[in-house]
């Protein structure tokens, strides 16, 4: 069977296009989604079901934390289980996909997994401190630039460094830099940063994730979650540092406080885990779960940033994709049936 790293998306993925898709992709898995829908009922929180098949798609109500996370790992895990024909090596994820990454690895149970996320996204959305924006550190051909990295780590720096503005690195995407702080930080990097294109972005619904403006967030679920939720995983993980967790020898007093600690308060370095992922592991694939498909061009600049099989621009990297796909987004209808079994009539 072909060897491939599984990646889980993070917040951000579920959009107008991915409405109904639950039901549309996974009608073979209402017991699970009924499961999740028990514990968002107990919680007074709109179902999946009333989510994904609302009538139209609104940015109000399906961005929020607490319901574009619960969103998100539904459709992540249930296109992880409809994975065929490979051979996962390892798995690892972006950001909120660290969650996802742990019921992939069977490191939680899928409910467990569940509960985690809809509750982070809830304690999210409760505080919302803080904010993101998103910046490029590459151009249009994706070819690494250590200089205008530099300059943007440079004004970041700056704008952290005045009072009343707080700024930092919240995600390494590759070749774009997802960038956490207060309303008067954010507000002062995009008065500042050159413009480019329709950058800097600023996310809607999305909190200062990753940054140490989530203390409090990373208190409260310790405080609601033990370490005896936690399994020894049966597939490697890779987590938001490049460091790998291993099945049968994973410290679960470590993942526990890495999940719920670090995870939650410091950078995550998605490029660094898909250069260990690529490295460490020789996959012969790479597969974005859904929903979406907006992740596969982070992989792919992550992977440009390490001169991964002699790839060094987005036009190498299409003549190699062409020539014998290697990434493969499951969101994508001309990509999912590579990996996935059809549904059962």
């Amino acid at each position: 069977m072909t060897r491939a790293v599984v990646i889980c998306p993070g917040r951000g993925t579920y959009n107008k296009t991915e409405l109904g898709s639950l039901s549309r992709l996974h009608a073979d898995k209402a017991d699970l989604f009924a499961g999740f829908d028990l514990q968002r009922l107990k919680a007074g929180q709109d179902t999946l079901v009333d989510l994904d098949g609302a009538n139209r798609y609104s940015l109000a109500r399906h961005t929020r934390g607490d319901n574009a996370s619960a969103l998100i790992y539904a459709a992540s895990y249930a296109d992880f289980l409809s994975l065929q024909d490979v051979e996962v090596v390892a798995v690892t994820g972006n950001s909120m996909g660290w969650y996802t990454t742990l019921a992939c690895s069977g490191a939680v149970s899928p409910d467990t997994g569940f509960n985690l996320v809809n509750t982070m996204g809830q304690l999210m959305q409760d505080s919302l401190i803080g904010g993101q924006l998103v910046y490029p550190i590459v151009g249009d051909d994706w070819r690494p630039s250590p200089s205008r990295r530099k300059a943007v780590f440079e004004l970041v720096a700056q704008i952290d460094g005045t009072d009343g503005c707080t700024l930092g690195l919240s995600i390494d995407l590759g070749g774009l830099l997802v960038l956490a702080g207060n309303a008067a930080g954010l507000d002062a990097f995009i008065a500042k940063a050159q413009p480019i294109d329709r950058f800097p972005m600023q996310l809607a619904n999305h909190a200062g994730f990753h940054t140490a403006l989530q203390q409090p967030v990373s208190a409260a679920a310790r405080g609601l979650f033990d370490v005896g939720m936690l399994t020894q995983p049966t597939l490697p993980m890779i987590d938001g540092r490049g460091a790998i967790w291993w099945p049968h020898a994973t410290d679960l007093e470590a993942l526990f406080a890495y999940t719920l600690g670090h995870q939650v308060v410091e950078p995550f370095d998605f490029c660094r885990a898909i250069n260990v992922a690529a490295h460490e592991f020789a996959p012969e694939l790479f597969i974005v779960l859904g929903p979406g498909s907006t992740l596969g061009g982070a992989v792919a600049q992550s992977l440009i940033s390490s001169n991964w099989q002699g790839m060094e621009t987005k036009e190498t990297f299409q003549t190699l994709q062409s020539a014998k796909p290697f990434l493969v987004s499951i969101g994508r209808d001309d990509q999912r049936s590579l990996v996935t079994r059809k549904q059962p009539l």
